[in-house]
């Protein structure tokens, strides 16, 4: 069971950068809907998509929690399913209405984790985490995916707790995937070790989400060349 403290902050930081999206999201025009993201080779409606579909697939983790089944899912990643696909070439309305639908959902099963946990860990990407850090996984998808929209929003608007979220998600996902050794350092006092820990990066907690998520290496600080990123 998630304290219910802890779950109510996180769900409160959850609506704040899901409202913010959806404020972002609901801006843009059918044309602007149809420009490139950060994401290589996807628009802005294929990234929309990918975070109504990524809602669903994590609604799947509460019920495994809940329920005590063990299957495992992928990290909304830089890989788009089939549904998620078709939900892109819905008209802008509808995809928006699938999106705040999705979203409100979410957030509605998430409740469930404040109760008895038939299961304490669940897997992800082949990993398994705590379940009461499925609602910070979330947090941190629409905070990522939010700034590959590439929009006037920044990330510096994000929570800096929310901040940590993606940051710890993102490490989890380039140690997986065999990520260079580094020791990851923020100014805020962060620090993860990937690896051997070998060649030391300093940013802010931005600067870091940026280059982790996206390979924007402008904000940070590193002896030698900056170390090539697994995608993801």
């Amino acid at each position: 069971m998630i304290n219910r403290a802890r779950l109510h902050s996180d769900l409160s930081r959850l609506r704040r950068e899901t409202d913010m999206l959806l404020a972002t999201a609901t801006s843009l025009s059918e044309d602007e809907m149809a420009c490139p993201s950060l994401c290589e080779g996807w628009t802005r409606a294929d990234v929309l998509a990918h975070i109504a579909g990524g809602s669903r697939t994590l609604t799947q983790l509460v019920d495994e929690a809940v329920y005590g089944r063990g299957n495992t899912v992928s990290t909304p990643g830089q890989a788009q399913s089939p549904a998620a696909s078709n939900l892109a070439g819905l008209p802008r309305v509808d995809l928006l209405e699938e999106l705040r639908g999705s979203a409100e959902a979410f957030a509605q099963q998430a409740e469930r984790l404040g109760g008895e946990l038939a299961a304490p860990e669940v897997r992800v990407d082949g990993k398994s985490i705590p379940s009461t850090s499925i609602v910070a996984l979330r947090i941190s998808e629409v905070v990522v995916h939010h700034h590959d929209l590439d929009t006037a929003w920044t990330i510096e608007e994000a929570d800096p707790d929310s901040l940590l979220n993606a940051l710890e998600a993102v490490v989890r996902v380039l140690r997986a995937k065999g990520a260079p050794g580094m020791t990851l350092v923020t100014e805020e006092r962060d620090e993860w070790t990937i690896g051997n820990g070998g060649q030391r990066i300093l940013s802010d907690r931005e600067g870091l989400l940026q280059w982790l998520a996206r390979g924007d290496s402008q904000h940070i600080e590193v002896e030698g060349p900056v170390p090539a990123l697994p995608s993801w």
